[in-house]
């Protein structure tokens, strides 16, 4: 994998690459919030040899640091559509993980017909329907919550919270590392992170989801109301929808073999649909 760097309004944002060809299909992979590129260290061990692959530290996480927090949703959709097109890297399919997956529902409203196709892993749809007054409104004040915790019980939380596999909690425990005795930036992270993802519902957009799709989720996801979510979403939007047993958050760290062959059968399909 190649680290480039892209200039933004608020910082640089890191990113890795690696190309086969112009041609084949790039796999996009848009980590969750607070963690870093290492949560799909499985997935391009598994595909960087068979697909353009691509993976970055969000803004403002890991190494894109410093970084202001002036920016929203939208705003990660248009680096991303801009670092693709400077890549020239065709054929996109987002794989995205929690807010790594809304990054992905936004670059779909904001660039419906440039995706070949868009997979969520353990995420949620951004359709304002979806959601009640109170889950916005606590989205928008999550950062003093966060402050409020010990870093320790943090620590824990985040390990246990969103993984259930050994190797998927100590991966957690490896990224929060990078935050030790500095909760705040922390905080701010995953506060303005929650805030931006409310602002994005609150604008009541369709938010289609116009390309092929595949929802994943764990069956054992503990993370807010995301099992709802992902059922509502299947039912509702008629997204095939996989459910990985003894799974958490973080699934494709949980059962990674199990989701690189999802996501390889699904690009498959993408290819016989040519």
């Amino acid at each position: 994998m190649t680290e480039k760097t892209y200039e933004t309004k608020c910082g640089f944002i890191h990113y890795w690459i690696n190309k086969i060809n112009d041609n084949a299909v790039s796999l996009i992979f848009l980590p969750g919030l607070t963690t870093n590129r290492r949560l799909f260290d499985k997935q391009i061990e598994y595909f960087k040899g068979k697909y353009n692959v691509f993976v970055w530290d969000p803004p403002a996480h890991a190494s894109s640091w410093p970084f202001t927090f002036d920016f929203n949703l939208f705003d990660k959709a248009k680096w991303v559509n801009e670092i693709l097109e400077q890549e020239k890297m065709t054929n996109p399919v987002i794989v995205g993980q929690s807010m790594g997956a809304y990054v992905g529902q936004a670059f779909l409203e904001a660039y419906p017909k440039t995706l070949k196709g868009f997979i969520s892993i353990d995420s949620a749809p951004l359709q304002k329907k979806y959601y009640t007054g109170v889950e916005i409104w606590l989205l928008k004040r999550m950062e003093p919550i966060y402050l409020l915790y010990p870093w320790k019980s943090l620590l824990k939380a985040g390990a246990k919270g969103t993984a259930e596999s050994e190797y998927g909690r100590k991966l957690i425990c490896e990224i929060m590392a990078a935050y030790n005795g500095d909760k705040k930036r922390f905080a701010k992270i995953a506060g303005h992170g929650f805030k931006i993802l409310a602002e994005a519902i609150e604008k009541n957009l369709p938010y289609e989801i116009t390309c092929p799709a595949l929802l994943i989720c764990g069956e054992k996801d503990k993370a807010g109301s995301t099992l709802r979510f992902n059922k509502a979403w299947h039912k509702n939007a008629g997204i095939p929808i996989e459910w990985i047993k003894d799974a958490g958050h973080n699934s494709n760290t949980d059962k990674p073999e199990e989701v690189n062959r999802l996501i390889e059968n699904f690009v498959n399909s993408l290819e016989n649909l040519r």
